[in-house]
C-alpha cells in the first residue's frame, strides 16, 4: 500500500511504499521507499498519512527493479604473493555505484 510520508530530506510530502518499522524509545520509524524519487528515507510515524483516493490512481515515476544475473564484484589483494585478482563480493562497492549511476 501506498502512503503519503514527509521527507525532511526534500522537505516536502511524497508518496512511499513502506520497507520496514523499528520500534524506537519515542516512537516508530519506518524506512520507506519514495515511489516518485527512487528514494530511501526514515520517518517518524507520526510523519505518515493514508493516501487520498484520486492521487493513489496516479501512476509511479520510479520502480525498483535489479540487473538480470549482475553480480557484484571487488578486487581482492593479497600482500603476500603481491597479486591483484577480481572475484565475488557480497555487496557493490562505493565505486561501482558511482559508476553505474553516472552510466545512468
Amino acid at each position: 500500500q501506498v502512503y503519503v510520508v514527509f521527507s525532511e530530506e526534500l522537505k516536502c510530502w511524497c508518496r512511499a511504499l513502506v520497507q520496514s518499522v523499528w520500534c524506537q524509545a519515542d516512537g516508530y520509524l519506518l524506512r520507506c521507499f519514495l515511489v516518485d524519487y527512487a528514494k530511501y528515507c526514515s520517518v517518524a510515524s507520526e510523519n505518515v498519512r493514508v493516501l487520498a483516493g484520486a492521487f493513489a490512481k496516479i501512476p509511479h515515476r520510479a520502480k525498483k527493479c535489479r540487473l538480470h544475473c549482475t553480480k557484484p564484484l571487488t578486487l581482492h589483494i593479497d600482500y603476500c604473493e603481491n597479486t591483484a585478482k577480481i572475484g565475488p563480493a557480497k555487496r557493490w562497492d562505493t565505486a561501482a555505484i558511482q559508476h553505474f549511476r553516472k552510466l545512468l
